[in-house]
């Protein structure tokens, strides 16, 4: 799969998956890893830059099961964002199965 789409995939996935409830990050990767292969290394950056873009904001939460745990949680900013972005994926997958199942 060509990595600019699996990239902007991923990153719709992981707002929605934000926008739903406070995640950790390896909470996210478990989720995600249920429906399509991905690791760590191509997560843990894009929540970097997505935090620098504002899109969620994070604090720190104790744990009952190890070490405190860094929590994201997703800004107005962000909602919007993946609200657009979502949309816009499905207003095009239809364009994209109207021509190839034609």
């Amino acid at each position: 799969m060509n990595s600019q789409f699996r990239k902007g995939v991923l990153e719709m996935c992981i707002l929605a998956l934000i926008a739903r409830k406070d995640c950790y990050g390896y909470e996210i990767i478990q989720e995600i890893s249920l429906k399509m292969d991905i690791t760590k290394g191509t997560v843990y950056p894009l929540l970097s830059r997505l935090k620098s873009d504002e899109l969620f904001e994070n604090y720190i939460r104790e744990s009952t099961e190890g070490p405190a745990r860094k929590y994201y949680r997703i800004t107005e900013k962000g909602r919007n964002h993946v609200t657009t972005m979502i949309d816009d994926y499905l207003a095009f997958n239809e364009k994209v199965l109207q021509i190839i199942k034609a």
